[in-house]
Parts: C-alpha cells; structure tokens; sequence
C-alpha cells in the first residue's frame, strides 16, 4: 500500500488539520473513510441507494461539524463510522426508514452495486432489504457490522431481550423469504 499503509497516524494528522479549518485535509478523510460508512448505512437503509447517499452526506456533515469533539480516545475510522451509522439509526426512528421495497428489488435485480458483500447473491439482499426497518437494523448491526446485542439495545432505544427477539425475528423472516424464492 503506497500512501495509506500508517492509516491511522495519517488519520490523525488529517483530523488536526481538519480541526484547524483545513478542508482539503477533510477531503481526504471522507475519500478515505466514504465507502465503509455509505455501505453501512446501505445496508442499514434496506439497500435504498438514493437514501444512502443523502444519509452519507448527511454523516460526513456531521463529522465536518462534530469533528472538534472528536477527544482521539478511538480511532478517527471508528468514530466516524459510528456517527454514520447513528444517522441512519436516526433516521430510522424519524419513520424515513420505510421505503418502496419493490423499487429497490427491481434495481438489484437490474444488476445495481454488490453492497451487501461480494459473495452474497442477489436474493439475500432482496431478502434483507424487504424485512421490517427495525428488524432489518438489527440483523444488520448484529450479523454484519459486528455490534453486540447492548450496543444494539442501547443505540435503538430498546431492551437487550428486544434486540434479540428482533434478530431472532429477521432471521426466521430471511430464511422464510429465501425459502420462498427457491
């Protein structure tokens, strides 16, 4: 890796600038750190790109706005990605998270991104993207991203037994749906 293999020194560098007013320094940082939020939030989103980009741009504006609070306790990376992710959580929450599922399907099934990850076939992203936003979020931040089941609780405003009966709840729906399309 040429110029990013000190990623995380370079990160630094460029939050300092950033802080001091230094745009072209920001600029870096979102061409760096956009496609891991954007896929997040994708997936979180139910696969509607047109509302991943606004919600990504929505993030990134954030970070511009927030980033003085940035304490360097963590990683730039993981900051950001989790103010992108609370944007889209947000924005679940606000009832934007409801969307035209059949669009969305019929734009996977016209060959669109692989967003889900390179080796999943079309079908499961159909499938995740057709389950209930708050289900869907969960099976997204537990089975995908990693969070745990209190990260999950916490972030959604739920209780730890809720977030597990929700994953248990996407996990049944996606198998049933998968079930269906064989």
């Amino acid at each position: 890796m040429p110029e990013s293999a000190p990623a995380a020194a370079d990160d630094g560098a460029l939050v300092r600038r950033s802080m001091s007013g230094d745009i072209r320094a920001f600029e870096l940082l979102y061409r760096k750190h956009v496609g891991r939020v954007h896929g997040a939030i994708l997936r979180i989103v139910g696969m509607n790109h047109a509302r991943a980009e606004e919600l990504t741009q929505d993030a990134f504006v954030r970070a511009w706005q927030k980033l003085g609070g940035f304490r360097f306790e963590s990683a730039f990376s993981t900051w950001l990605y989790r103010l992108g992710v609370n944007v889209a959580l947000m924005d679940l929450r606000g009832g934007n998270g409801e969307q035209n599922v059949e669009d969305e399907v019929l734009e996977l099934a016209a060959g669109g991104d692989v967003p889900f990850c390179a080796g999943e076939r079309s079908d499961l992203e159909q499938a995740v993207a057709k389950l209930p936003p708050r289900a869907r979020a969960v099976l997204v931040l537990h089975d995908v991203e990693g969070w745990k089941h209190e990260e999950i609780a916490n972030e959604l405003g739920m209780a730890i037994g809720s977030s597990k009966a929700q994953l248990h709840r996407a996990r049944g729906l996606v198998r049933k749906l998968l079930g269906a399309a064989a």
